[in-house]
């Protein structure tokens, strides 16, 4: 529910509405590095920008896809994914 209210940009309420003024493109659409780097925006995206990328996002944002790539396998996730 956080990722569906939450503030990703001035004005920007939502991974939805992120995704879009982002990426042009739905939130079901995103790549790994897309969702990442909305996701290292928090909790402050007024400041840690995705456009442009500043380098606490980019930073952040690899650690995330390293961190998905971690929970790939897991059988909870998986659960999820179906």
């Amino acid at each position: 529910m956080y990722l569906n209210i939450s503030e990703m940009g001035k004005g920007i309420y939502g991974i939805e509405a992120a995704s879009h003024f982002y990426f042009n493109k739905p939130a079901r659409t995103l790549t790994r590095q897309d969702a990442a780097r909305i996701a290292a925006c928090l909790p402050n995206p007024k400041v840690f920008t995705i456009r442009p990328l500043s380098p606490h996002v980019a930073t952040r944002a690899a650690w995330i896809q390293a961190q998905m790539g971690n929970l790939q396998e897991d059988p909870d996730i998986q659960k999820l994914l179906q």
